[in-house]
């Protein structure tokens, strides 16, 4: 770790830049409502136990233990070895690219509440967003962190406002009153309401790959992580409260997003709200996950499992430029799929590196039981086994839900060759290191 005139991130900083990576706020979970209706709170209440918690305290232990650039790659390169370490980093990069192509597309269709011709220009809007974002990041973990501070505001307030505002015209009681939940809900339609939930709590260990800028990293990690997970949660919670008992027509909120939700509450001014907010979003969002998956690139690069050039760091800033300007390019070129494909692309493959890690903390465990470990899962290595079962229960159900769905197979049949193309990669890369 350099000592150098690095600037670190503090842990205000740090907290609004995973809320950024994980949520951006509630919007990509209109969704939910579509598939689960009133089941929506159950599975709000339900994945976050089950998929989230063990994933945050995997996260705190093994970062405590390791908090390197690189995060979760360092760990299950120490756990498992430089090939499985190789499938997470060439996983993780493939699922966030799918990922980031998202967000600008996005920041357009919130954007159209104000100009609906805005879609005309989309691809210009995108590239602009996307090479904005490539250009703070040039400048820096500390800018990036700033922005993010400011953007998070913008995306909390109007959820704040809303949820105000349904207090105010509404009893109490009966906005907090939780619905009454459906007897009946088809598997197909649980699976897509879970891999939404999912989606939207995805990103706790993609926070841990730039571990050594920041200040006091494990202390930092550990309360930014706790509040981050409050906020995003709460935000979420009162959201899909308020939106079930507005009596909205829910296909009209999968469709137009929270922002007719804002004007059923309180009028085309709250809904300009959300908008902005939305618009905030994508661009917090791109921002904070370009720069946890620009520093993958160079983590690998240093193995020798990339070619070394994606390991300069730019003399004044000290960020890996090389590494930024590929992610942008990518990015740039990538095809954008519909939200839906989203989601199970993202998940299949997220969900397949994120048991790489837990494994990985059973491993280590069991190979280094005397390492220093500041924050330690309560748990012996059968409970470990036990909690790793409950993610993995979720995402076999979303999985298999998602298969009974017609129309999936698609980005399901992308997300497997993905998959399978590690294995294709690490073969060239042992021919690519034999020879250099």
């Amino acid at each position: 770790m350099k000592h150098s005139k690095r600037k670190m991130l503090r842990p205000a900083q740090l907290a609004a830049v995973i809320f950024l990576t994980v949520s951006g706020g509630p919007y990509g979970l209109e969704p939910l409502l579509f598939y689960g209706g009133n089941n929506a709170i159950l599975l709000l209440l339900a994945v976050p136990i089950l998929w989230d918690i063990p994933t945050i305290f995997t996260v705190m232990e093994l970062n405590s233990m390791m908090p390197l650039n690189g995060g979760y790659y360092q760990w299950v390169k120490q756990g498992l070895g430089l090939r499985w370490a190789f499938y997470e980093g060439w996983w993780t990069w493939l699922y966030t690219f799918v990922d980031l192509a998202i967000y600008p597309v996005l920041f357009v269709e919130y954007a159209a509440f104000f100009f609906p011709a805005i879609a005309h220009y989309k691809l210009p809007i995108c590239w602009a967003i996307i090479w904005g974002c490539a250009y703070l990041n040039y400048r820096g973990i500390v800018p990036v962190g700033k922005t993010a501070l400011a953007l998070g505001g913008l995306v909390v307030l109007p959820f704040l406002v809303m949820a105000g505002m349904a207090l105010w015209h509404v009893p109490v009681g009966h906005v907090w009153e939780l619905p009454h939940p459906t007897r009946h809900m088809t598997l197909p339609a649980l699976g897509m309401g879970l891999y939404t939930v999912m989606w939207n709590f995805l990103g706790w260990d993609n926070a841990t790959t730039y571990a050594e800028e920041v200040d006091h990293p494990v202390r930092s990690y550990l309360w930014s992580l706790g509040v981050a997970f409050l906020l995003i949660f709460v935000l979420y919670f009162a959201t899909v409260l308020v939106a079930l008992h507005s009596g909205i027509d829910v296909a009209a909120l999968q469709d137009q997003g929270f922002p007719v939700l804002g004007q059923v509450i309180g009028g085309r001014w709250l809904g300009t709200l959300l908008s902005v907010g939305g618009m905030a979003s994508a661009v917090g969002l791109f921002s904070a996950v370009m720069l946890s998956v620009s520093r993958m690139p160079k983590v690998m690069a240093d193995d020798r499992l990339l070619p070394a050039v994606l390991s300069k760091e730019h003399p004044r800033f000290e960020t890996p430029w090389v590494s930024i300007l590929c992610c942008a390019v990518t990015v740039s070129l990538l095809v954008i799929w519909t939200f839906e494909d989203l989601l199970i692309i993202d998940i299949t493959l997220y969900g397949t590196a994120l048991f790489l890690e837990f494994i990985a903390l059973i491993l280590l465990r069991k190979k280094a039981p005397d390492l220093e470990r500041p924050f330690r899962i309560p748990l012996g290595i059968p409970g470990l086994c036990l909690m790793t079962l409950l993610p993995l229960a979720v995402f076999v159900v979303a999985l298999v839900g998602a298969l009974q769905e017609g129309g999936n197979n698609r980005p399901l049949l992308f997300a497997g060759l993905s998959l399978v193309s590690a294995e294709a990669m690490w073969q060239l890369v042992r021919v690519w290191r034999r020879t250099k």
